[in-house]
């Protein structure tokens, strides 16, 4: 009987309570309906088993409101990617990109190595990884002053994308990406020792303290349109090719 009370009670007091604290308000209510009808050693028997069910109506509830959290933060992460690129010729990353390492040759390698097996001593049957060098001596402007210089480069974590894209002979995104940097397509020159590849080098490129010295190894020469296979217009021969980053959620 005192348990159906208890639970006609409750209810009644869960269904009046719109504001302030609902297990202080009904021990309220509970301690003044029934002080009256009932002993003190009951009413604070009573009190007891409200405390224990309330306690594990709290309990069960900050196990569901933390599951519902953690669901909704794992649709919300799921909803956004993060991408990884190297900016050419920069030391730092445009400011909403995050860090990962700043370093200094064609793979953009870190400058804390970590060894494996090895055997010190240069080997006829090993290939070769070499630093990287501007080749602007010809170019008009202060890319001239870059020449000899090493080259820097920083990986760069760009957080809520889901894909980055170099787009050669471009100064803009096209609609819908978002640029990351903007630079001069370079490559190495296809008679040295290092391999060539395209690679975007920033429009406004640092220089590492120290690294001017005509070492050569892969060389960031600039790349110009050669009329031919290559449509003129729209592409004008020996005219520098642009380049830019873009990321796209």
């Amino acid at each position: 009987m005192l348990g159906i009370i208890t639970f006609m009670m409750l209810t009644e007091a869960l269904a009046n309570a719109n504001t302030g604290n609902c297990k202080d308000m009904l021990q309220g209510y509970l301690t003044g309906q029934l002080s009256s009808a009932l002993g003190a050693y009951q009413v604070e028997a009573l009190r007891r088993e409200f405390k224990s069910f309330t306690d594990v109506i709290e309990k069960s509830m900050k196990l569901f409101e933390d599951k519902i959290n953690a669901d909704m933060k794992a649709v919300k992460d799921a909803g956004h990617s993060s991408v990884v690129y190297t900016r050419w010729g920069k030391k730092t990353c445009p400011s909403n990109a995050e860090l990962v390492y700043s370093a200094v040759d064609p793979l953009c390698l870190p400058r804390d190595p970590e060894w494996g097996i090895y055997k010190d001593g240069v080997e006829s049957y090993s290939n070769i990884v070499y630093g990287a060098e501007y080749e602007t001596g010809a170019v008009s402007g202060y890319m001239s002053k870059l020449h000899d210089h090493d080259v820097p480069c920083a990986v760069c974590l760009v957080r809520e994308k889901s894909i980055v894209k170099m787009f050669p002979a471009r100064k803009t995104c096209f609609k819908g990406w978002k640029v990351e940097y903007q630079g001069y397509l370079m490559a190495g020159h296809i008679t040295h020792v290092a391999g060539t590849q395209y690679t975007c080098v920033d429009s406004h490129p640092d220089t590492l303290h120290g690294g001017r010295s005509d070492k050569n190894g892969y060389l960031f020469y600039p790349v110009e349109g050669r009329c031919g296979s290559l449509k003129c217009p729209p592409y004008v021969e020996g005219r520098e090719l642009t380049c830019v980053v873009c990321s796209k959620e």
